[in-house]
């Protein structure tokens, strides 16, 4: 088949799905178009603008069999401006929804970002949540807004967008197993029993207020009361703000820190992961977790708060329980680590299987795509 692939914010997580996709399905004929992962705002409105009448104008006007986009694309003003689009099976993928996002004074707050995302899965064919979650909270989302709408609004929206909707996770890629290097710290660890050395334990995610920077610090604050020794690999992607929690902990805790900001490379990121006991998830906002998967992938074991779409996925030993009071939660973090710890030590955890790669799911993604392209527009 000749494919489309239209990625309208090609951050981190998007740009790990295609190139999986497109490597994993190489028997079809790609044509790929991205846009930058930044200015928010501009790209989700503007995406179809940049597309229709800048430089890839004719790339589009051309003959495809199916059309794949990201859901940051603005597929109904898309196929309005290249009409030829408008007659050829299209397959949305929802990386995430824009109604489920925390209720802070950083929040977006205007609705059009969800007006967008409800037009192009009107708009699709066919639709693919990477997440039971993700679409769940589309749906209910979905709804909400619908309610609130005035007057004429057609009754069958969201039994539209139901029964043309799926679930398929974005797999893993498949990773070889190197040698870590000697500029990993906790190399020195490597051959040292768990009973004579300190915990170790990741974090990683996008250095931003979605994914818990104040419960990450209430964490280790409540951790440094506990006396144990441990120690910190603070990982993760810095923006022009960083939350000032960051500046925090790095502060108070630099005696526990030997990891933190940007792994230099893949490989060294991967190292990290391979030498923790302990990955910690603080999110607050979190549609299928890849930095977890991958981190479980690599031999860590999970520690994750009991909401969002961690309790979709991961068994209930890995999870803490969630609380109003931040440093309830803390607290309930803390009593979990030094459960895991004991298991560690006394080699007593049961591994949690990550059965999600490429190599699991291609044929699941290979008939998605064959049955989207028989579909009538």
């Amino acid at each position: 088949m000749k494919i489309l692939l239209l990625s309208a914010y090609d951050a981190d997580s998007h740009k790990y799905w295609r190139e999986g996709l497109v490597a994993t399905l190489a028997e079809h004929q790609w044509t790929v178009l991205t846009l930058p992962g930044r200015y928010f705002s501009w790209r989700i409105r503007g995406n179809s603008m940049s597309w229709a009448f800048g430089e890839h104008a004719a790339t589009l006007a051309a003959h495809y069999d199916l059309v794949i986009a990201t859901s940051m694309t603005d597929l109904s003003a898309l196929r309005g401006f290249v009409p030829s689009l408008g007659n050829i099976p299209t397959l949305v993928y929802f990386h995430e929804n824009q109604f489920d996002y925390p209720s802070t004074a950083n929040a977006r707050a205007n609705v059009e970002p969800q007006i967008l995302n409800l037009y192009t899965a009107l708009a699709a064919d066919q639709l693919a949540f990477n997440s039971r979650y993700n679409f769940d909270t589309f749906i209910s989302g979905a709804r909400a807004l619908l309610k609130k709408l005035p007057d004429q609004v057609p009754e069958n929206v969201l039994e539209l967008i139901e029964k043309k909707s799926t679930i398929l996770p974005v797999p893993l890629l498949d990773v070889v197993p190197q040698q870590v290097d000697s500029t990993v710290s906790w190399q020195c660890y490597e051959n040292v029993s768990s009973t004579d050395r300190p915990l170790l334990i990741a974090w990683a995610a996008r250095w931003e207020y979605d994914k818990g920077p104040d419960r990450l610090l209430a964490i280790i604050e409540q951790l440094e009361r506990s006396g144990i020794d441990y120690r910190l690999c603070i990982l993760g992607q810095k923006f022009r703000q960083v939350p000032e929690e960051f500046a925090v902990i790095k502060h108070n805790f630099s005696h526990r820190i030997d990891q933190f900001g940007f792994a230099q490379s893949a490989q060294e990121y991967q190292q990290w992961l391979s030498c923790a006991d302990v990955f910690l998830s603080t999110a607050v906002h979190e549609f299928q977790g890849l930095a977890v998967l991958e981190a479980t992938d690599a031999g860590c074991i999970p520690l994750l708060p009991d909401r969002l779409v961690y309790s979709e996925l991961f068994p209930a030993r890995c999870l803490y329980p969630c609380a109003a009071k931040l440093k309830v939660e803390a607290a309930n973090a803390v009593t979990q680590l030094l459960n895991l710890w004991r298991q560690i030590q006394q080699q007593t955890f049961e591994p949690v299987a990550i059965n999600s790669h490429w190599s699991d799911l291609s044929d699941s993604y290979r008939q998605l795509l064959q049955t989207t392209a028989t579909l009538k527009p």
